[in-house]
C-alpha cells in the first residue's frame, strides 16, 4: 500500500460521492432485497452474466468501491466472506444500516481502492461494479487488486463499454447520440462538471497490457446487451441504443503470478 497522499481525483471523487450518495440509498435498499443478483444499469440477471464463481462457499472476497455494499450482501448469502471497501462514509453508512436490517455480518472499511488498508494476498476474489472500475486510476487500482489477491485469485469488474464512453457528451445526463464525440487514443480520464467527479477509461489493448503486467491472465470480456424489454432509471441511455452497441462490459481475469 502506498504511503503517498491521495491523488487529486481521489479528493474530487470523495467530495462528489459525499454529495450524491443520497441518490443511491433507495436503489441500494432495493438491491439488498433481491434474491437473484442483477448487474449494471439494465439489471441483467446473474444467471445470464455469471459474474460470480460457481462455488463461493468460504471464499474471501473484497468489493472494491462497494457503495451501499449490496454485492457484498449477495456474496454473504452465498457463503462467501466479503469485505466491502469504499472511499465515502456517506455510502458506507447506508451499508451499515442495511447490514443490520438484514441480519448479515461482514466488515465494511472506509478506504481508497488505489491504496487499500488491507493485507497482501488475503482474498480469493476481487469484484467491482462501477466502483474502482471507473472511479479509480487503473494504473493504481489494478496493482492493488493484484496485491490483495492470492495466487489463482480472480478479478471481476463491470464498467461502461468503451463505445458508450466515446459517444458521451460533456453533460453526463444528456442522452448518448449515435456518433462518436471523443477520441479513442489517450482518452484515459474525464473530469465531469461538479459534482460529477473523475472517471477513468482505457482502450482494450491498454487494459490487456495492464492486466498482464500485473500478473493477470484475461479469462473473458463480456460485452453486455440488455434483454428486450429491459428498463433503467438512468436517462442518459435508451434501450434502443444499448441493444445496438454495448454500453457495459465485464472483464474477468485470474492472478497467475
Amino acid at each position: 500500500m502506498s504511503t503517498a497522499g491521495p491523488a487529486d481525483h481521489v479528493r474530487r471523487n470523495q467530495a462528489s460521492w459525499a454529495e450524491t450518495a443520497k441518490e443511491f440509498v433507495e436503489p441500494g435498499e432495493r438491491a439488498w432485497r433481491e434474491n437473484e443478483p442483477s448487474w449494471g444499469i439494465w439489471s441483467v440477471p446473474e444467471s445470464d452474466l455469471h459474474l460470480f464463481p460457481d462455488d463461493l462457499e468460504g471464499k474471501v472476497v473484497v468489493e472494491l468501491g462497494c457503495g451501499t455494499a449490496y454485492i457484498s450482501s449477495w456474496l454473504a448469502r452465498r457463503g462467501a466472506k466479503p469485505v466491502g471497501l469504499d472511499l465515502t462514509w456517506n455510502q458506507l453508512a447506508t451499508a451499515v444500516r442495511l447490514r443490520a436490517e438484514h441480519g448479515l455480518n461482514f466488515p465494511v472499511v472506509q478506504g481508497d481502492a488505489e491504496r487499500a488498508p488491507l493485507k497482501d494476498a488475503s482474498f480469493d476474489l476481487a469484484i467491482t461494479e462501477y466502483g474502482a472500475s471507473i472511479w479509480c486510476d487503473p494504473h493504481r487500482w489494478i496493482p492493488e487488486a493484484a496485491r490483495l489477491l492470492r495466487p489463482g485469485g480472480e478479478l471481476v469488474f463491470l464498467l461502461h463499454g468503451m463505445i458508450s464512453v466515446l459517444c458521451s457528451p460533456d453533460d453526463e445526463d444528456e442522452p448518448l447520440p449515435d456518433r462518436l464525440l471523443r477520441d479513442y487514443f489517450d482518452l484515459r480520464r474525464i473530469d465531469w462538471a461538479d459534482p460529477g467527479g473523475t472517471t477513468f477509461h482505457l482502450g482494450y489493448g491498454e487494459w490487456i497490457r495492464l492486466l498482464r503486467a500485473n500478473g493477470f491472465e484475461v479469462l473473458d470480456l463480456l460485452e453486455v446487451q440488455p434483454p428486450e424489454g429491459a428498463t433503467t432509471r438512468f436517462s442518459w441511455i435508451t434501450l434502443e441504443w444499448a441493444r445496438r452497441w454495448p454500453c457495459e462490459e465485464v472483464w474477468k481475469a485470474r492472478k497467475v503470478r
